[in-house]
């Protein structure tokens, strides 16, 4: 190896095994950084920008790079002193460069490629707001919305007459123009037509030249089953017409589910609280409970107690992917009665007064046995 020159790998700071995209973006930030045009009158800069480009014109190129692995800068010392570009000997260094080139002068001067080419639309977003039930039994909706539609005058040409699109006279309907940029001489695009090769000398009245239009649409958007406060619904193509040609956006349906004044969603079981007077609960007793599909009737045994559930299989919310179906719960809540009368009052007295502890009030007495145990009391 030539003591005089230094290792290509270690110039561009990448190891011997680094692949083809990794050399690519250290000499993308080398070059960026050492550029000429970012460091006017830098010797030294200029220097190892010739540096970097032989480096990495050589690793980048397969064939090159495995001669340098084995033989070292003696691979290429018998083309030196042959000319070429830039005082580099054989080596040719606008070939292989362009892409990586265009980047940079991106970078530099703004311009970038295609960037007035045919773009997609923006995506829209749409609050919804629906009721419980229609989120457990699916609806359809009808929605206004505000959006950029295809220019309905121009069909999306921007122009007011097929004459009025002509070729761009800068780049003569390429979209590319030659730049000199240092060392460099490389395409980039057009500033006048920015890129499309066209420019529009008439452009439409409707649209003002823009290809699109805004309007109020009315939409119908299906709701599926089992949705809830969150589910967002795509709905293709609904989003913002695209530009100069390009595909529409698409519009997402975000749902907002309202409270409802007996059911609580929990997943896709729904929860209803059943209010059960004293004497049904001791009794037991048949009650008609609500459910989405309507009235069902649910028999309370003798003696539940308030806070049991009782559960409704395949009664609850369709899962919203369409596994099954989830179940109702209902949970039994004891009422107490808050007013009574002489009579009621003398009954419950002398119900207390005869009740056993241990057969009416199990629960009750080994609460109160737990105490004891706890406390020490005998």
């Amino acid at each position: 190896m030539n003591g005089k020159k230094r290792d290509y790998y270690e110039v561009l700071g990448v190891s011997r095994d680094a692949n083809e995209d990794e050399l690519k973006k250290a000499y993308r930030r080398l070059a960026i950084q050492l550029h000429p045009d970012r460091n006017p009158g830098d010797k030294q800069a200029e220097e190892r920008f010739k540096e970097i480009n032989e480096a990495y014109q050589v690793l980048s190129d397969a064939e090159k790079r495995a001669q340098y692995d084995r033989y070292g800068h003696a691979a290429f010392e018998g083309m030196r002193g042959a000319g070429g570009f830039g005082g580099f000997g054989g080596f040719d260094f606008t070939q292989g460069f362009e892409e990586v080139f265009s980047d940079i002068f991106g970078d530099f001067f703004g311009a970038g490629r295609g960037g007035s080419r045919a773009r997609r639309g923006e995506d829209l977003r749409y609050d919804l707001e629906i009721d419980f039930e229609e989120a457990a039994r699916g609806t359809e909706k009808t929605i206004k919305l505000t959006r950029f539609v295809t220019c309905e005058t121009c069909k999306g040409s921007r122009s007011a007459s097929p004459g009025g699109v002509q070729n761009c006279p800068n780049c003569r309907g390429s979209g590319q123009v030659r730049m000199q940029q240092g060392f460099f001489s490389i395409s980039t695009t057009c500033g006048q037509c920015r890129g499309e090769g066209k420019i529009i000398v008439e452009p439409c009245a409707a649209c003002h030249g823009q290809g699109r239009t805004r309007k109020v649409q009315s939409l119908s958007v299906r709701i599926p089953p089992g949705v809830d406060t969150g589910s967002r619904l795509r709905v293709g193509g609904a989003g913002e017409a695209g530009f100069r040609g390009g595909s529409s956006g698409d519009l997402y349906v975000v749902i907002h589910v309202r409270d409802h004044p007996i059911f609580v969603r929990q997943g896709n079981d729904v929860i209803v609280e059943v209010p059960v007077s004293f004497p049904q609960a001791a009794l037991g007793a048949e009650l008609e409970v609500p459910t989405l599909d309507g009235k069902v009737k649910v028999k309370v045994a003798a003696g539940t107690q308030s806070g049991k559930i009782l559960r409704l299989k395949g009664k609850g919310v369709p899962d919203l992917h369409g596994y099954g179906r989830g179940d109702q719960l209902v949970k039994v809540v004891v009422e107490t009665p808050r007013r009574l009368t002489a009579r009621q009052r003398e009954l419950l007295e002398e119900f207390a007064q005869i009740s056993g502890e241990e057969l009416h009030h199990p629960m009750a007495k080994g609460f109160v046995d737990k105490i004891k145990e706890m406390f020490g009391n005998p």
